[in-house]
Order: structure tokens, then C-alpha cells, then sequence
């Protein structure tokens, strides 16, 4: 081993990870269970170990030193002493280089050797024998790192959220193929905050990205030996360290820079974040990090302490019951918050988060901790409100405070316009917020995180294209990806040449989106959709590192360009009218002294809706009057009444036309059609008069505000140029 100056002074148990002061480095590592741990420092990613130096002090259950003579930059890793007894729930095996789970920083990569396993693979008693090979030269390296940086007069946006509107993209497939990125930073955050990037986010007029995980992860070895990768990254291991291959490079400075110049143009950073199962997998994973450091105490184990406790699906779960396992968590999210300066967080799997003994409970101590949090309880915190385990779908069951994601949303709006019986009253309550769900403890309408797509499933273009998935680039016979898209390709499996299909394909998505963005709630949208985004069938593409998930910016065509305009016409609209996105839920209650109700559904007749209307299994029908006088509920900052106009709203999934007719309300006023996802971007005849008819075409949305005076006979114009 080469030399090493390796002074060592006993430093302290706090903060966990390495710190450089100034003037060294504190190494600190918790483990209940080992009996030594060493620090092993590198010359390299994979070069030479040049010391291994056994911490010298061991305060509550902390491992701890401090190396005057290291400097930031350096690389290096644990080997931790202690049992190897996987029936006791112990695998500790020092042969093994393991990473620090406080590192800020990784170097390098994971090649893939049998050598990282602690066993013997492919022996008769499996992970019950023991393996001396050495891994260090295939591990990545953790470095230490120095986390200065100038944030100047760096404020977040602090979005309202009943202002929110996401946009939901991947770091690398977002700008890796944008022609007006440079490309030697295509692909990481240097890309991201380009001036390019962030004109046509601002365009768009999205108020927040979330961005699918970058902590740092690794790609499994299965999908290694088939050629492809852990494009998605819901496989992490470094709650600290953004992913090395998003950085250009290489200094963490990158990603707050990013954060900043999000913030400069009004815009959020949301994580998705993975803390309920890491890379490490089941009992027959390998050992890189937390099951070598105290895998008793990491990881949730089944009674025979083998084997894990999984609800996720993934092989393992954290066990946030442990305090030091809890205290990780806490304070990786702290660090993106307060270091990092990022805007919230998206829990992947929550429903584990919330486990405490097994099941599910909104007020487990991870639930707790997060909401007693000075720091945490004011960011924007979402769930994914399931998981594989027993009950673990839970919407609607989150604690206040928190939005969810709302599959009964997806699969409502889906349904409905692919022309589903019964549908019209569960549509009704998803359009106003999911009352049903949310509506209890102070929770608002922006509880509900509304979505058609997802990065897990059909874009929205293949959601109108396909019936069924095609996952065969996957390299698992097309077994994987959910069989339940609710999906509808309209005559033609794919792409078409059929005018027709075409057509009616472009006006389901604007069906789709439109339906979108005039619901209560937080809108989704996720990248590329706006303008028509393909992966070829691909509804699990979690593995595809190429051009079936990367955005194609070449797809903004004819087609998708007038895809493109809507959407940020849409969006220009809901920012600007207080009655698409109310902080309070509708009752259908008449405003004080008047019988002007917040909302009223209609029938086609222009009369209100009875209630043996909501009967008809058969209706594929859905209008709805909200009147903008309602703002008397709706206060602004300065406690004033914010009232808005009037919108009339009709959703006709019928396979031929309606005649639905406006109905009056206010003397001196009239309709003006806004939109009719029938003819896009022509003129709209002039609006019937109150009280007449409008015909609408099959499949087709129709919104019309109402406006001062009696009407001149002039139109709106087609969306896009009417002034929202």
C-alpha cells in the first residue's frame, strides 16, 4: 500500500458523512452492529488504495475520526468489521468496499463482478457462505467535497399550490437530442440551464419540474447482461449525491446553478425521491452500501431475519423505524432543501414510507417527523399513494399537508373519452377535485395531483395509438408494464396514413389535455405530451437509455405544433382565471342571498342536471356552468373577494353530435366560444344566442365564457389568439 500521510484525531459522531472544515476532514459512520470500521482512501476512481485507516473513536453507536491532512477531492470508501450471520439478520463482510450513505459526491462507476456479492454466487447454500474477494477496484468511490457555493439573492418561487402546475421530465432524455443545446453538455444540468431550456419552459408556463431521480443509483446487473440500463433511476443509493452522469462537470455546483436558474424564471425544482427500497435488493443482492454497513438495522427483515420485509416489489425496504435510519432520510432531505435549495419532494412507493409495523398508517413516525419539520413541512411534499404491499393502496389516506398522485383522475379521464359506460358521475367529482377522496381536515382541491400520463406508462400520443403495450426492447417477453392502459388506438394498431384515424387521434389529446388543465386540482403534465411524444407502444421504458425515451424536439411538426400552441394557450388560461383552480372544493351551493350555485350541471337542454340524470349508464355526456361570482370564497392575499367570469364547460364522448344548448344566467351578457377541440385553430361560427342551440361534433370539448353586453355576432377567434 503506498504511503499515506495518515494522521488521525478522534473528531466527532456529528454530522454524519465527511466534512471538510477548513482545514480536514471528519469521517463519521453509524453502525450499531460492527465491530471495526476502516476508512480506505484512493487515488483514484479505480486506482490504488493508498490507507486504510480504522477509525479510531465509537460515540452512540457512531464510527468517527478526523484526518487533518485530507482535502476535498479525495476519494475513498468503508470496509466495516462485524458478524456475518444472515440467519441473525448480519452480513458484514470487510472484504467488501462500501459506500458511505452521506457522501455528497460519487466518482466513477459500477462495473459488475461477482466479486461485490458477500457470498458465494451460485453455491449450494447461497448467501449462507462467504466470499474474501476484494470489489474496491469495480466500486464507484465516494469524495469528499467542498459545498461552498455563491447563491447570491437566490429566493424559491414559493408557487401557491393551488397555482401549481408540473411538468414532470427526465434529466437526461429532456435536452440529450435538443438542437440548441450544446452538445457537451446535452443530457446533465449544465443542459437544463441553457438558455434554450429555460425560454421554452417559460413559454410553456409550467410553474415547476419534477425531475425523475438523481440521486445517485446504479443499473442493475440483470438489465447490465442484457445490454440495457436504469434509464428511470428508481434503483438509488446515494440519498446525498446527485448522479454522477448528470454532472458535467462533475462539481456539484452545477446542480445549484440549475436550481438557481430555475428560480430566476419563477420555476420550482420538485425531487423524486426513493427512500423506501435501494439498490442493494433482495437477500441474494449484492453489498454496496447499507448492507454492509448494519444490515440489521437498514432494512426492514422478515421474522426469519434472512430474508426482507418487502412491500415495494423492489427485494428490501428501509426500516424508517429505526431512529439513525429515519435520521437518514430526514437528513438527506433537509440537505436538497437547505443546501441544495430545491422546492419539494415526490415520494415514489409512499405507502412503504408510511409503514411503521407492517401496515399502513398516516401517522407513522416518518409521516410525523416530516410534518413537525420547521423546514420540510413548508416544502411541496407529494406521495405516491401506493405500494405492492397488503393495503398499501392508500389514496386519498395521506396526512394534510401533503398532495397525492391521483390514478382515479387518470382513469377516469381515460375511460370517459375512450367512450366507457358509467362513467359521467365518477367524472364529476375527479373534474372538482376528488371530493370524495380529499375534502376532510382542511385538505383543498390541490390535494389532488391530477394526471392522464405519467413517466410510468403510454405517453399521451400512444395512449390514442395503441391498445395494447409493446415492450418486446425490454428483453422480457413483453411480461413487464402494466396490462391496464384503458387505452384506445381507434381502428389502427400504431402509426396510421388513415386521415381519419389521424384526426381523431390529434383531437382525443386535445380532449385529454384540455380536460387536464380545466380540473381541479394540480395539473401533470409530462414532458414531451405537449406536443404529441412517442415510445412506439413502450409503456414501461424504465430500461431505455435511447431515443425511445429521449424528447425527439424534431417531433414539434405540423401536428405537433398546434398540439404545442393549445397547451400553452391552456395554460395561460387557467393562471389567469381563479375558477380552474380553487382553494376550496364546490358544493353546489347557492352563493349568500341569490340562487347562483358555485357549480351546476347540465344536461344538453341547458337545464340543470336531476338527480335520476346521473342514472343513465349509457350517458357519455358531461356539461357544467361555474360561475365566477363564486370568487366571494376565493380571498385574495389582502383578504379581498376574487371574483372571475363565468365558464360553461360540455365534455361529449357520444359517437355522434349533441345539441346542447347555452343557457342563459346574467341579463346584458352573452357566451363566446373559447374552444372547440373539433376544428382547431378556425374560426368558430358566431355564438348562438342564449337559449339556442350549439351542435357539438362526437368526441369533442366545448368551453365558453361568458362576456359584458348583448354580443355583436362577433366571434371569439380560434384559440390560441383569443385573449384569455
Amino acid at each position: 500500500m503506498a504511503f499515506f500521510p495518515t494522521r488521525v484525531w478522534p473528531g466527532c459522531p456529528y454530522p454524519l458523512g465527511a466534512s471538510w472544515d477548513g482545514r480536514g476532514v471528519n469521517f463519521a459512520l453509524f453502525s450499531e452492529n460492527a465491530e471495526r470500521v476502516e476508512l480506505c482512501l484512493f487515488d483514484g476512481d479505480h486506482g490504488t488504495e493508498v490507507a486504510r485507516v480504522p477509525l479510531p473513536e465509537y460515540t452512540d453507536e457512531i464510527w468517527h475520526g478526523y484526518l487533518p491532512d485530507v482535502r476535498p477531492g479525495q476519494r475513498y470508501g468503508y470496509r466495516v468489521h462485524g458478524p456475518y450471520a444472515p440467519e441473525l439478520g448480519h452480513r458484514f463482510n470487510a472484504n467488501k468496499l462500501v459506500l458511505d450513505p452521506y457522501a455528497k459526491s460519487w466518482s466513477g462507476h459500477l462495473e459488475w463482478t461477482d466479486a461485490h456479492y458477500a457470498y458465494h454466487v451460485g453455491a449450494a447454500r447461497e448467501d449462507l457462505t462467504f466470499d474474501i474477494r476484494d470489489n474496491a477496484r469495480f466500486m464507484p468511490k465516494c469524495v469528499v467535497v467542498d459545498t461552498a457555493f455563491t447563491w447570491g439573492g437566490d429566493r424559491p418561487p414559493k408557487r401557491p399550490w393551488h397555482e401549481s402546475i408540473i411538468y414532470e421530465l427526465h434529466t437526461k432524455g429532456f435536452t440529450i437530442r435538443h438542437p440548441d443545446v450544446p452538445k457537451n453538455i446535452r443530457g446533465t444540468f449544465a443542459g437544463m440551464s441553457t438558455q434554450a431550456v429555460v425560454k421554452y419552459l417559460q413559454a410553456l408556463g409550467i410553474t415547476a419540474v419534477e425531475l425523475l431521480p438523481i440521486h445517485a443509483f446504479i443499473n442493475d446487473r440483470f438489465l447490465a447482461k442484457k445490454g440495457l440500463s436504469n434509464y428511470w433511476g428508481y434503483s438509488s443509493l446515494g440519498y446525498f449525491a446527485p448522479n454522477p452522469a448528470f454532472l458535467a462537470s462533475g462539481k456539484l455546483g452545477e446542480f445549484k446553478t440549475f436550481v438557481q436558474v430555475m428560480h430566476d424564471a419563477g420555476i420550482e425544482v420538485i425531487l423524486d425521491v426513493v427512500y423506501n427500497h435501494t439498490a442493494e435488493g433482495n437477500h441474494l443482492g449484492p453489498t454496496l452500501s447499507f448492507r454492509g454497513i448494519d444490515n440489521a438495522s437498514y432494512y426492514r427483515l422478515a421474522e426469519d431475519k434472512r430474508y426482507y420485509s418487502d412491500s415495494t416489489g423492489c427485494g428490501n425496504s428501509l426500516n424508517l423505524r429505526h431512529p439513525r435510519v429515519l435520521q437518514l432520510v430526514m437528513d438527506s432531505l433537509r440537505y436538497w432543501v437547505e443546501e441544495m435549495h430545491v422546492d419539494g419532494f415526490r415520494f415514489d412507493l409512499a405507502a412503504t414510507l408510511a409503514r411503521d409495523h407492517g401496515t399502513f398508517d398516516p401517522h407513522s413516525v416518518f409521516m410525523e417527523a416530516i410534518g413537525q419539520d420547521p423546514i420540510l413541512s413548508t416544502t411541496k411534499l407529494i406521495a405516491e399513494p401506493w405500494d405492492l404491499g397488503e393495503g398499501g393502496y392508500r389514496v386519498g389516506g395521506f396526512a394534510p399537508g401533503f398532495a397525492e398522485w391521483n390514478d382515479r383522475y387518470r382513469d377516469t379521464v381515460r375511460k370517459f373519452w375512450k367512450g366507457d359506460v358509467a362513467q359521467v358521475p365518477e367524472l364529476a367529482t375527479r373534474l372538482t377535485g376528488s371530493s370524495d377522496l380529499f375534502d376532510r381536515k382542511g385538505r383543498c382541491p390541490w390535494a389532488s395531483v391530477n394526471f392522464i400520463t405519467a413517466h410510468d406508462g403510454f405517453t399521451l400520443a400512444d395512449l390514442v395509438s395503441y391498445n395494447g403495450k409493446h415492450n418486446i426492447a425490454n428483453g422480457e417477453n413483453n411480461r413487464d408494464g402494466t396490462d391496464n392502459n384503458i387505452s384506445w388506438n381507434h381502428g389502427e394498431e400504431g402509426p396510421t396514413s388513415d386521415p381519419k384515424i389521424r384526426v381523431l387521434r390529434q383531437r382525443q389529446m386535445r380532449n385529454f389535455l384540455t380536460t387536464l388543465f380545466l380540473s381541479q386540482g394540480v395539473p401533470m403534465l409530462v414532458a414531451g405530451d405537449e406536443f404529441g411524444r412517442s415510445q412506439k407502444g413502450n409503456n414501461n421504458p424504465y430500461c431505455q437509455d435511447n431515443e425511445v425515451s429521449w424528447i425527439n424536439w424534431g417531433a414539434i411538426s405540423t401536428e405537433g405544433r398546434e398540439l404545442l400552441v393549445l397547451v400553452r394557450w391552456l395554460i395561460r388560461l387557467r393562471r389567469s382565471h381563479m375558477v380552474f383552480r380553487r382553494n376550496r372544493f364546490f358544493h353546489g351551493a347557492a352563493l349568500r342571498g341569490t340562487e347562483i350555485k358555485d357549480i351546476t350541471w347540465l344536461r344538453p337542454d341547458g337545464e340543470e342536471r336531476a338527480n335520476g340524470d346521473w342514472d343513465n349508464p349509457d350517458d357519455r355526456f358531461l356539461a357544467f356552468l361555474i360561475r365566477g361570482e363564486a370568487g366571494e370564497y376565493f380571498l385574495t392575499a389582502m383578504g379581498e373577494p376574487e371574483v372571475d367570469q363565468s365558464f360553461l364547460v360540455a365534455m361529449n364522448a357520444r359517437q355522434e353530435k349533441v345539441e346542447l344548448v347555452l343557457p342563459a344566467i346574467d341579463a346584458g351578457t352573452h357566451w363566446a366560444p373559447m374552444l372547440d377541440t373539433a376544428c382547431p385553430g378556425a374560426e368558430t361560427a358566431p355564438p348562438p344566442a342564449d337559449g339556442e342551440i350549439y351542435v357539438m361534433e362526437s368526441r369533442s370539448l366545448c368551453l365558453f365564457r361568458r362576456e359584458p353586453g348583448p354580443g355583436d355576432g362577433q366571434n371569439m377567434g380560434p384559440w390560441g389568439r383569443a385573449t384569455v
